[in-house]
Order: C-alpha cells, then sequence, then structure tokens
C-alpha cells in the first residue's frame, strides 16, 4: 500500500527512525521540523496521513492538529500523535484538537504499521468520494465537514456485561441516543435494521467472538459503511491490532475513560457523516447528469442510454416496447405572446401532467425543446395508443396557470407512437416511425395521437 506520510518532529533522529520504519514498507516519507512547515505540506495536499509530535517550540502539536482539523481544505487529513504524553487527559486534549489516534513512545512497531494502514484506508475510500463530489460542484461537502458537532448521534452498544453496558450508555447518553445489546446476532439484526451512526463491540464477550462481529460489520454490504469501535482489555492487543486489520476503525483499551470515549466517538461520527455528505454530493450530481433541469424529467442523454440497452441486452431485446413523442401544438405561440417564462411553465406543467398518467416503470425524458419521449415497456400498439390518448385528454381538460395564475393557457398536444418490430436493429429505427407519425398527427390538424402502422 503506497501512501504519503508526513511526519512532524522537531528532532531529526526521531524523524529518520519513523522514516525508516515506514519506507520498508513502502509508505513515501515527507517531513516537517515545525507546525508551519507541517500545515504548509498539508495545505498543498502533499501527504495522506500526519504523524505528529506534540511537543514541539511555538507551535505544538495541538494547535497544528486544531488547525488542520479546522480548515477545510485539509479536515479530511488523519492526524495520529505521537508523543511520550500517556496520560488520559492528554489523549483527550489531543482528541478535542481533532487526531485521530494516538501513538505512544517508544513507538511499537506493530501498532504503528497497523494504524497507518487503517487511517490510510478509510481515506482512500474518502479521497474517491472527494474527488467525485467536487467535480460535481453539488454544495460544499468540505465546509460542511468543519461544522460538524459530531453530536446526536445512533450509537449501539454490543456488550454482555450489564454494568459495563449501563456504564458506556450513561456516559454517551448526554449526547446521543444510545442503545445495548448483549449478542451479536441481536447487533447484526438491529444494524441491517437501522440507522447508527457507530457500533461499540466488546472484544470480551463471554460466549461469542466480539473480533467476528466486527468482522461481519466490516464485510455486509449493509452494515460496512457504519464505523466500529472495538472495546478491549490491555492483553488484547494482537486482536486489536487483527481488527484494524480487518478495517475496524477503532478502539478503546479498558479501564475506559469517559471523557477519551465520548470524544473518539465523536470523531467517529463526524467522520460518518463527511463520508455520508460526499455521497449524496456524488450521488446528487449523478441525478444532474441525468436530469433535465427544467422539467425535471430524465434528459436526452439517459433517453439514448436507456434506449441502447433495450437493444443491445439479450434479455430485452425480444420483449415489447412502445415508444411516444410528443410535441406541444403551437409552442412558440405561447412564447411569443406570453413570454418565455410562461414558456417555461407551461413545459413544467406539461411535464408533470405526462408524469401523471404513465406508470412507474415507464420512462419519461425530455427529448429537445418542447418534446417529450415517453418509453412504455412491455406493450403493444393498441395499449400504446390507449396511454397516449389518456395523456392528450389529461393536457387539453384544463387551461395551464401561468404568471402565478393571472394568465390561463389552452394547450393541446400532437402525439406519434410507434412500437419496436422485428426487424428494427437500434432505437433510432422505432424512433423515426413515432415522429414520422408525429408529423402525420400535425398535418391533420394537431391534438391528436397517430400510431405508425405495424
Amino acid at each position: 500500500m503506497s501512501a504519503r506520510v508526513l511526519i512532524v518532529d522537531d528532532l531529526f533522529p526521531n524523524i529518520k527512525l519513523l522514516e525508516t520504519k515506514l519506507t520498508v514498507e513502502y509508505f513515501d516519507v515527507v517531513s516537517a521540523m515545525n507546525g508551519p512547515d507541517a500545515l504548509a505540506v498539508c495545505e498543498k495536499g502533499l501527504c495522506d496521513i500526519v504523524l505528529l509530535d506534540v511537543m514541539m517550540p511555538g507551535m505544538d502539536g495541538f494547535e497544528v492538529c486544531r488547525r488542520i482539523k479546522s480548515t477545510p481544505t485539509t479536515a479530511h487529513l488523519p492526524v495520529v500523535m505521537v508523543t511520550a504524553l500517556d496520560q488520559p487527559g492528554d489523549r483527550l486534549r489531543g482528541l478535542d484538537a481533532g487526531a485521530d489516534d494516538f501513538l505512544t513512545k517508544p513507538i511499537d512497531d506493530t501498532a504503528l504499521m497497523a494504524r497507518v494502514r487503517s487511517l490510510v484506508r478509510l481515506k482512500a475510500v474518502t479521497d474517491e468520494l472527494r474527488s467525485r463530489a467536487m467535480a460535481s460542484r453539488v454544495g460544499d461537502p468540505l465546509a460542511a465537514a468543519t461544522a460538524e458537532t459530531g453530536h446526536n448521534a445512533n450509537v449501539l452498544i454490543v456488550e454482555d456485561r450489564r454494568s459495563s453496558a449501563e456504564r458506556l450508555a450513561a456516559a454517551l447518553g448526554q449526547y446521543h441516543c444510545v442503545e445495548a445489546v448483549a449478542s451479536p446476532q441481536e447487533a447484526l439484526e438491529r444494524v441491517k435494521a437501522g440507522d447508527y451512526d457507530v457500533v461499540l463491540v466488546s472484544l470480551d464477550l463471554q460466549e461469542h467472538d466480539g473480533l467476528r462481529l466486527c468482522s461481519q460489520l466490516r464485510s455486509l454490504d449493509r452494515t460496512r459503511t457504519v464505523p466500529v469501535v472495538m472495546l478491549a482489555d490491555p492483553h488484547d492487543r494482537a486482536r486489536i491490532m487483527r481488527g484494524l486489520d480487518l478495517g475496524v476503525h477503532d478502539y478503546l483499551v479498558r479501564p475506559i475513560d469517559r471523557n477519551e470515549l465520548v470524544a473518539r466517538v465523536r470523531t467517529q461520527v463526524k467522520r460518518r457523516r463527511f463520508s455520508h455528505s460526499l455521497r449524496e454530493s456524488v450521488q446528487a450530481s449523478m441525478d444532474l447528469a441525468v436530469t433535465d433541469g427544467l422539467t425535471g424529467l430524465h434528459n436526452r442523454r439517459y433517453l439514448d442510454s436507456y434506449l441502447a440497452g433495450l437493444f443491445s441486452e439479450p434479455s430485452l431485446r425480444d420483449r415489447p416496447v412502445a415508444l411516444l413523442i410528443l410535441d406541444i401544438d403551437r409552442f412558440k405561440s405561447i412564447n411569443d405572446r406570453f413570454g418565455h417564462d410562461a414558456g417555461d411553465e407551461v413545459l413544467k406543467e406539461f411535464a408533470t401532467r405526462i408524469r401523471g398518467q404513465t406508470r412507474g416503470i415507464d420512462v419519461v425524458a425530455r427529448y429537445g425543446g418542447e418534446e417529450i419521449v415517453v418509453v412504455v415497456p412491455d406493450t403493444g400498439l393498441d395499449a400504446a395508443r390507449q396511454v397516449a390518448e389518456r395523456i392528450r385528454e389529461r393536457i387539453e381538460a384544463a387551461a395551464f396557470q401561468v404568471q402565478r395564475g393571472t394568465c390561463a393557457i389552452d394547450v393541446t398536444v400532437s402525439i406519434g407512437v410507434a412500437v419496436r418490430q422485428a426487424a428494427d436493429d437500434d432505437p433510432g429505427q422505432i424512433l423515426k416511425r413515432a415522429d414520422l407519425a408525429l408529423y402525420q398527427a400535425k398535418q391533420d390538424g394537431r391534438n391528436r395521437v397517430v400510431a405508425a402502422a405495424a
């Protein structure tokens, strides 16, 4: 796994020691010997993870971490504090600054590599989502990440020792909605059915393997995006490392400090919500790419792709399909008389009425200008003509209200209908027949349906 690790330490021997360990494991290493230089490296996007010493002159590691995590362009970077400080209060201060984890000097090589690999994997997923989200220009998920509090989350605790579960729930309950279960089976059922932001799993369950549950949560499609935090005893070091290799997000070692528990859960909630906002941005961009901005219908790009699939997919090639092309009669005169804004209002209402007369499986797309295409799967010519006639009647039935209801416009539509024929090799043939039928409807006086001869 190749990734760029930034080592921040004011002592050169410490940098060289970490650099040697990381290089052997095929990580690329960059370094900085003070806070401002470290921030500059982060802001330029030259690293994937930061190993940050706490005790530095001038700007200490806590302040560096705080600035990294409060800047939208760097807030996503994982930060691991590397320090000789090992008291709960020191860890809490770092976690409050936004640190993702702590490594205590002298550094254990196994723990170092497990933690770095785990955080790099998480960042790789986030980076892919970030790049797609930023390319879509839908909202600003990076700015939202720095404003997230990490509170009011749904937390599930998997712990069969009642007293321990109650203590954990009491610590987290003032900030989150907390539930506790004793068995992995019930935990899996709840996570699959619910919307949890974090799952805490005890590795020391009496009759179950907590690590196996962690692995299941990380591998199932329904649960793999939910952060998992292990609760371990000091002697569980080997299983902690194994859990991190499996993709578990974080861990706490007993006796669990209340404030550290709250801080680590808050970090996981913030990270999950950031990832969720990125996924929503990506989905929104995908929707925009195939949606007409004015009418909310599918656009020409989507229609072309859908029709191509109807003719290329073996399971769809022999199934009946009908196609309607609809064109508003004398739409130019509407624009000329009432203005283009009124014309846009007519198009929106036109699309709404069409959707009201079609099924969920039908595809309704803006073909261009005032033309709309409706693809009606598994439908013959007679049934398609009935669909078209129903739409025509609905358009004619009531005047279109525009300009905030101050003006009513009578609108009619001409529709051409065609169905796929055995000899059709591509969508262009059925489209051409439907278009010719539409032309005939116009020639015959408009406000009518014409079906192409089979």
